[in-house]
């Protein structure tokens, strides 16, 4: 897909001012030097576990999510990645073979680009390498949370950390994927949701 440059330019730009992460400019210009943009409509499958990871993407965007299917046939969701964010990256982080399956959950705009080349140009500005390191204890944040609100919290414990951790995706993403990603069924989900809004009322 061809997309005005200055259009993009414009986008990732306001995406690195957003979340404080001063990437200069002709670092951009030079990933979109090399990446390319793709439209997945709703429910279109961006990545399958065990497909070969040379390539990665950044949501511009939409709403995708990271899924694996358990040994009962179970759909799980791991995770979601709304604008600015990583999507498709087993790669990013060592993997040959990615280890989950990526869905749209909205139509979403992903620009793809080259492992390599991305790691190319990290490695090679002080700033960007200063943002992957975070990028990276972010996920490790991220993993440690998850594992602990799966440990000591309970349901609505976990749903209420996810509102507030992701509060514009609570809107968007809908409550079955949620309630995946929480390790409950979407009935549990629905009576926490009436009891919190009984709680509000009240």
């Amino acid at each position: 897909m061809n997309m005005d440059k200055t259009y993009v330019l414009k986008q990732l730009n306001e995406l690195s001012d957003r979340y404080g992460l001063g990437i200069p400019s002709e670092a951009i210009e030079k990933a979109l030097s090399f990446s390319r943009f793709k439209v997945y409509s709703k429910g279109e499958v961006l990545a399958r576990t065990g497909d070969k990871t040379t390539v990665a993407g950044m949501v511009i965007n939409g709403v995708v999510r990271s899924y694996y299917v358990d040994k009962d046939g179970n759909d799980i969701t791991q995770f979601f990645s709304a604008e600015g964010s990583w999507c498709i990256d087993s790669g990013m982080v060592g993997f040959d073979e990615m280890q989950a399956n990526w869905e749209a959950i909205e139509d979403a705009t992903v620009m793809l680009f080259d492992v390599k080349d991305m790691k190319e140009l990290i490695y090679s500005d002080g700033q960007l390498k200063n943002n992957w390191i975070d990028a990276l204890e972010s996920g490790m944040r991220y993993k440690i949370y998850r594992e602990n609100g799966f440990l000591v919290e309970t349901a609505t414990e976990r749903y209420v950390a996810f509102r507030k951790r992701y509060p514009m995706l609570a809107e968007r993403v809908p409550l079955r994927y949620i309630a995946t990603y929480l390790g409950i069924t979407p009935e549990s989900l629905s009576r926490i949701r009436s009891t919190m809004k009984e709680g509000i009322n009240e």
